[in-house]
């Protein structure tokens, strides 16, 4: 026999053409998990579970939590024309961090270190606003 009776020969093409194929198929699996926000965090650009959603009539606030972290963001129910929208949270004994500006979805993510402490969340659309008070204590 000789040494390569046996063996099997690897055909590097194959590997390569499989290997493009499986590099190909995430991609797309991953562009269209980034197109479809099939969950909250990819709609929402905060990271963490959702806690809360304050309703504002033309939209809602959502608060996320993940560790000690707390964001919030405002969306409109409906995208249209550009008009002042707003999201703050404030962690108790700390200064707000807002993002306040004319936007046609949303405002936001804002993110703070909240530790154990309570936080608030406000947001605004046009003329109305929410307020959630302290929370998550």
């Amino acid at each position: 026999m000789h040494g390569s009776e046996g063996r099997e020969t690897v055909d590097s093409g194959a590997i390569r053409r499989r290997l493009a194929l499986a590099v190909a198929v995430l991609t797309a699996a991953g562009a269209f998990a980034l197109a479809v926000p099939g969950s909250a965090e990819a709609a929402s650009g905060c990271a963490g579970r959702q806690v809360r959603t304050l309703s504002l009539g033309a939209g809602s606030v959502h608060v996320y939590k993940r560790d000690s972290y707390v964001c919030a963001v405002t969306v409109a129910s409906k995208p249209g024309a550009r008009r002042t929208m707003s999201v703050s949270i404030q962690a108790r004994g700390n200064r707000a961090v807002v993002d306040k500006g004319r936007y046609k979805l949303l405002a936001g993510p804002v993110t703070v270190h909240a530790g154990h402490r309570c936080v608030r969340v406000k947001g605004t659309i046009g003329g109305r606003s929410v307020s959630s008070g302290w929370i998550l204590c």
